[in-house]
């Protein structure tokens, strides 16, 4: 596969992100002011499968980071790298929380996530709108609005970045905290 097809399909996940994410946003607030009971079998089988759908996206999400910069030889900017650092280690923690069904991950992935968001949006922010004297993170060797792929007009890769955080942030508000299969006081042996 060439790297226009793969950027091509990435900016396709990356605006699929963004659906699934508005679709979850859309449920709660009907659930929320409008019927309570709306959508409950479906908001039962997405919270089922939310917390393994978001290993995936981060295992996709590090899979397409390494493509481009291993394979392609793609030079990650300052700001790239602390989007690294938020969204790699989910790709194996969130493989863990899903094989032992541990919902209660998200107390610790939903606020590294946030920063990841942050990070993104400002680097998409400053790779749409470049700033005419540069920004502190950019280097001329590895500047930070270099563009090494805009598809659609908008999708970059922190614009990628983005769109992953904010669905996985998502999917793991809704994950079922009843799916937790480990209980804490039942492993706990209490001696008289």
């Amino acid at each position: 596969m060439n790297v226009q097809s793969f950027s091509f399909f990435y900016a396709v996940l990356a605006l699929g992100c963004w659906a699934g994410a508005a679709a979850i946003v859309v449920g709660a607030l009907l659930r929320r002011f409008g019927n309570p009971d709306a959508f409950a079998e479906t908001r039962a089988q997405l919270g089922n499968v939310a917390l393994p759908l978001a290993w995936i996206i981060a295992l996709v999400t590090t899979a397409g980071s390494l493509y481009y910069s291993k394979v392609q030889g793609y030079v990650p900017c300052e700001l790239c790298w602390y989007q690294r650092i938020c969204l790699y280690p989910w790709s194996v923690i969130l493989g863990i929380a899903s094989w032992r069904r541990d919902a209660s991950i998200k107390v610790y992935a939903i606020p590294v996530l946030c920063i990841s968001v942050v990070i993104s949006a400002y680097h998409s922010w400053i790779q749409w709108f470049p700033p005419p004297s540069g920004t502190s993170f950019c280097t001329a060797a590895v500047p930070c609005t270099l563009k090494y792929v805009n598809e659609f007009h908008f999708v970059t890769l922190p614009f990628m970045a983005l769109s992953a955080a904010v669905f996985m942030i998502a999917l793991l508000f809704v994950s079922d905290p009843s799916d937790v299969e480990i209980d804490i006081a039942e492993e706990v042996e209490v001696s008289p």
